[in-house]
């Protein structure tokens, strides 16, 4: 098929705009039908336009392929058109922790997760799972084999991804999760999953675990040396019994000989 640039330039906005997923270099030359070295400059110009100031659109390079994305300076605007329109993916902190550790350590395992939080997240992986930020990546050749547990493309569009080698430092993950999922609202209350899975308890900042085993260090010596201290006063007392058995028993014999010797001296 034979395009002039101008052509070939609104073709490749109407397939990346129609397309539901980022279309890649290969499938744009399979649909327009031109070959590679062909489509890319002419690519990099539609790119170029749309990122004029007066533009409320810009074309990035995600998950491997182009799509359609509102100006970072439009998402107020375009936030409250689609608020009536469709809840918005709200992650609680505890599965928002949990896809930070994913993030990082892929392809990770879910006992390996509970390691590095120290908390049971299987109903977060599960929620995880139900909302396609993350998906299964085999099994762990070690035993037990465990599943393993990766980022899914899902994710990359959603957080605004090429690739995860453009993955922020752990600071800025926060920061880039808010403005993915819409500000503090997309920061959910504990939800009865994440209850269920027994992560309620780390909602709490970090920081402040330190303290809590620190807290429980401390209950959990003080039960013992109660313990231990109640153990030594009954030994105590049960030596003390014993001892003034034996006293007892001591005396009876010695009264008991008593008497004998003065029945034998009567006699």
């Amino acid at each position: 098929m034979t395009m002039n640039p101008a052509e070939l330039k609104g073709a490749l906005e109407a397939v990346i705009y129609a397309a539901d997923e980022p279309a890649s270099i290969d499938q744009m030359v399979t649909a327009i039908g031109v070959e590679k070295s062909e489509l890319r400059p002419v690519l990099d110009e539609l790119i170029a336009s749309f990122a004029a100031d007066e533009r409320g659109l810009e074309i990035r390079k995600v998950a491997g392929g182009y799509k359609f994305y509102t100006k970072a300076q439009h998402h107020d605007a375009v936030r409250r058109f689609i608020k009536g329109l469709r809840p918005p993916l709200r992650l609680t902190m505890p599965a928002l922790e949990t896809l930070a550790v994913i993030s990082y350590k892929q392809p990770v395992t879910g006992p390996e997760i509970q390691e590095i939080r120290g908390v049971n997240c299987a109903g977060v992986i599960q929620t995880l799972l139900e909302k396609r930020l993350i998906t299964t990546a085999g099994r762990k050749a070690v035993i037990g084999r465990p599943i393993l547990y990766r980022t899914s493309k899902e994710f990359l569009m959603r957080f605004g991804l090429s690739d995860l080698d453009e993955l922020p430092s752990l600071k800025e993950f926060e920061q880039l999760a808010r403005q993915a999922l819409g500000s503090d609202e997309g920061i959910a209350p504990i939800e009865p999953e994440d209850l269920a899975g027994g992560i309620a308890e780390d909602v709490a900042p970090v920081g402040s675990a330190a303290v809590d085993e620190n807290s429980s260090g401390d209950a959990a010596l003080s039960d013992a040396t109660g313990s231990s201290e109640t153990e030594a006063s009954a030994t105590e007392s049960a030596s003390a019994n014993a001892a003034v058995a034996d006293a007892t028993k001591t005396d009876m014999v010695a009264e008991a000989d008593s008497k004998t010797r003065a029945a034998e001296n009567g006699s």
